[in-house]
């Protein structure tokens, strides 16, 4: 099966390549016969098989018989298909295929009606039926309108003609498929599944999605309005009206001003019409011309859209689409014709007649001129030219019939041959009715190639030829086929135009739009309004840091988190790396003032080591200065870990350095509070306040704290120590490359047992404000520790409001100033005496200090 699937494609390429490049161009003229044009014309023949030899002359009758015009086509497609049989030596020897064609083969579909009845009450024979004893077998071809194909159908299986079949070469209908009503009735054109489908790859191709719609209210209409509309959901195109005409005449005129109204108000520049060309919706149509509605009109091709009125304008910017069933040319017909009657059937009177076709690529080179000149030096280049005749649509459908009973009655003969001899009556027709089935079943090959299979079910889907036409002054009609639409390519690659060919016929390759909703570009998203079909909706931009770069979508796609959306929200960015580095003007801030401030603990390291013999270094306890000194100037270098690409070393520097130095400072705090207060009390008659002081136990209070601070940032490193991370949400554009906390208990554990060794310092300190001045770094100290905790406090709550560089910068700067808060408060006094008050700095001011505070106490 696979491989058979692909030999058909294979076939298949070779016709699909020449038909491009050697595309049709079709011409046909109506001039002046809008009053004399009957919108409901139909023609009906007998074919017999008859044992006589049937020459080309016995078809020559058919150029004196008055018909309508626009229905001469069928008798000489009729002829042209028997002609070819009979001439064929392969297919029913010794028989021939004839037809008695009048002028009254083609009625008025009214007149049929009437006709019927006037036979029976009559007993007359049909029309064009030939009574003699060399018949062998008929059938019924007719291209009526399907109430009068059934009436016709009814009067042969039930009243007289029960040997006939009937075969339609007109429009498919579905209510004719009833096998069960209707057994003897064939219908040699297909479902339009397949023009659906056909339809919508066509309106896509332009991006159409906002169409309106033309059907008959009848069962045509609603099988073909349930086909396109699946279509049509599939692909997200949208109906703007539907406009179902009346059958009824009457009905139709008295809603007609409705329609009108309903196309014109309607925004959608794209009017599909389907149904039969002799019906009121021809009526309607051929209305809204002359009305002059402009619209890009899509229709099947065997609707006339070339126009009659004389001031037609062709630059108008709209035409018409036609889509055709899709068969190979058949070679001789326009010879066949001519030779028929050559002085009636000239070039122009078949441009006339049916569409004559012609290479394209003869035009290509005098097409702006041929569009701006007149009608009668248009007929004059079309004069100039040789045309071949086109068997389309009807035509092509009546020369499949012939065909299929000539097969059928092939097939029949072949297995019994033994009655083909029989002159009796009744045994001819057992043989007529021996024939149809092998009608129903038969499957062939026509002579142009295309198969043919009459079993309706196992139809194969249609292919259809893609034509614009072209209207010019006087009724002259100009159709260009630019492209093919074929089921049996892959999903996609369905549908063929040339565009240049297109481009060259409609004048621009840009074609009018018909939507209901303008598309929404990149950086906006579809919004549905609510009540309206799905092509009608608003543009929303997409919500931020999400983006869409194509049309008409639906959802924004979020950026991924290491990019970020463009203003135009169309394309995602990749977000710049960035840190709190040493380049940027914070940055060098932020360490200028970490070693300005260490420089300046520095100093004041240095000016207490220089004057270490003073009595206000000596009675504020060396060791334990030195120590808080020390501690401060880690503290003010902490913050350089900070500053810079962070790593896995700095990360985990950075909080550890922070937590153990701000230990041993608050510590050291706490040592000197707890010494001063031992000094004071030393002269009560405590021993244990004495064995402290002279023990010199307040010295272990420093690494017992420092130890318990290690044992904590320990247990972090373990659980989940800090680590190198990255910030792509707190600053837009940038993804901010920080230090994770890891542990986040572990570091408020850290942070809460400084807060809670900076209490208790700050509570002795404050116990011990009223101890003797000389003596007395209390207040300094809880001076410090009051500014230490204020800025911790002060510091929890803005570090959770801030993301980002901003954070690392909250905790620099606490850092920072908590440090320099315990400088500043413990050590600027001392310093000031030392350096600027040295007259108070001695021994013997001191004895005056203490005496007098004595003497006070």
């Amino acid at each position: 099966m696979l491989t058979f699937i692909l030999l058909f494609f294979l076939l298949n390429i070779p016709l699909l390549v020449a038909s491009f490049i050697y595309p049709r161009c079709f011409w046909s003229m109506k001039k002046n016969e809008y009053q004399d044009r009957n919108l409901g014309t139909g023609c009906m023949f007998f074919i017999l098989a008859v044992q006589q030899p049937v020459e080309k002359k016995y078809f020559s009758h058919i150029s004196n018989i008055q018909i309508p015009t626009e229905n001469q086509k069928y008798p000489l497609a009729l002829a042209f298909s028997m002609n070819e049989i009979n001439n064929n030596p392969d297919i029913l020897p010794n028989m021939s295929l004839a037809f008695k064609c009048s002028e009254d083969s083609c009625y008025l579909e009214s007149q049929y009606n009437s006709l019927f009845s006037l036979a029976l009450q009559n007993h007359e024979i049909l029309p064009n039926f030939i009574c003699a004893e060399d018949i062998k077998c008929g059938v019924v071809l007719s291209g009526l309108k399907w109430e009068t194909t059934v009436t016709l159908h009814i009067i042969l299986n039930n009243f007289m003609f029960q040997q006939f079949r009937q075969l339609t070469y007109g429009h498919f209908h579905p209510a004719l498929c009833d096998h069960e009503n209707f057994p003897h009735l064939y219908q040699m054109a297909s479902d339009d599944t397949s023009l659906a489908l056909a339809l919508v790859s066509f309106i896509i191709h332009f991006s159409w999605n906002w169409i309106g719609l033309a059907i008959p209210d009848n069962d045509q209409g609603t099988h073909f309005l349930s086909y396109l509309r699946r279509e049509m959901e599939k692909n997200t195109v949208c109906f703007a009206f539907v406009n179902i005409i009346p059958v009824n005449m009457n009905l139709y005129m008295s809603r007609a001003e409705l329609y009108y109204s309903q196309i014109m108000t309607s925004s959608a520049n794209v009017v599909i019409i389907y149904g039969d060309t002799g019906s009121t919706l021809a009526v309607s149509f051929t209305m809204w011309e002359s009305l002059g509605i402009q619209r890009l009109w899509v229709t099947t091709s065997q609707w006339d859209v070339t126009p009659f009125k004389k001031d037609f304008t062709f630059d108008n910017g709209y035409g018409t689409f036609g889509f055709g069933h899709r068969h190979s040319e058949i070679s001789g017909f326009k010879y066949f014709v001519q030779t028929l009657n050559p002085f009636k059937y000239s070039d122009e009177y078949l441009v006339k007649l049916e569409w004559m076709y012609i290479n394209c690529k003869i035009l290509e080179n005098k097409c702006k001129t041929l569009k701006n000149c007149s009608f009668n030096h248009s007929l004059e280049w079309l004069m100039t030219h040789t045309f071949d005749m086109a068997v389309i649509e009807g035509s092509y459908e009546i020369y499949n019939a012939v065909y299929a009973f000539a097969h059928a009655l092939h097939e029949m003969t072949l297995q019994n041959v033994d009655n083909l001899l029989l002159d009796n009556y009744k045994e001819q027709n057992y043989n007529c009715k021996k024939v149809y089935p092998f009608l129903s079943k038969i499957q062939f090959t026509n002579p142009v190639g295309d198969t043919v299979n009459m079993n309706q079910r196992n139809k194969l889907k249609e292919e259809y030829d893609i034509f614009y036409n072209w209207n010019f002054p006087q009724g002259l009609g100009f159709k260009v086929k630019i492209g093919i639409f074929s089921p049996y390519f892959p999903k996609g690659q369905q549908l063929h135009l040339r565009e240049n060919i297109l481009e060259w016929s409609t004048g621009s390759i840009q074609m009018p739009t018909s939507v209901c909703s303008a598309d929404c570009g990149p950086g906006f998203r579809k919004v549905w309004k609510n009540g309206m079909p799905a092509c009608c909706f608003d543009c929303s931009p997409c919500p931020e840091n999400e983006i869409s770069n194509e049309t008409n979508v639906e959802l924004c796609v979020q950026c991924p988190e290491e990019q970020y959306a463009n203003q135009e929200q169309n394309h995602c960015i990749h977000k710049a790396r960035i840190f709190l580095s040493y380049d940027e003007p914070l940055g060098m801030v932020l360490s200028l003032m970490a070693l300005c401030l260490a420089a300046l603990t520095v100093v004041v390291l240095g000016v207490f080591v220089k004057h270490h013999r003073t009595p206000i270094v000596k009675a504020n306890n060396c060791t334990l200065t030195y120590i808080l000194l020390i501690a401060l100037i880690f503290c003010f270098l902490c913050p350089l870990f900070f500053i810079g690409h962070p790593n896995s070393a700095t990360c985990i520097l950075q909080q550890i350095t922070f937590g153990v130095v701000f230990t041993v400072a608050i510590s050291t705090v706490l040592a000197k509070t707890t010494t001063v207060i031992l000094a004071f009390r030393i002269t009560a008659p405590h021993r244990m306040m004495k064995y402290f002081l002279i023990s010199r136990a307040t010295n272990y209070i420093i690494p017992i704290c420092t130890l318990i601070q290690i044992i904590v940032c320990a247990i972090w490193l373990g659980a989940s120590p800090p680590s190198v991370d990255i910030d792509a949400q707190s600053e837009h554009g940038h993804i901010i490359i920080v230090c994770n906390k890891g542990s986040v208990t572990a570091f408020y554990c850290v942070l809460g047992y400084l807060a809670c060794l900076a209490f208790v310092s700050f509570t002795l300190a404050f116990l011990s404000r009223n101890l003797p001045v000389t003596f007395n770094e209390a207040k300094s100290m809880t001076f410090s520790m009051l500014v230490f905790c204020s800025v911790w406090v002060t510091f929890l709550p803005v570090y959770h409001s801030t993301k980002g560089k901003v954070m690392v910068v909250v905790e620099i700067f606490s850092t920072l100033a908590s440090s320099a808060g315990m400088l500043g408060c413990i050590f600027v006094p001392k310093c000031y005496t030392i350096l600027c008050r040295p007259d108070r700095n001695s021994l013997q001011m001191i004895k005056e200090k203490s005496s007098s505070h004595t003497h006070i106490l």
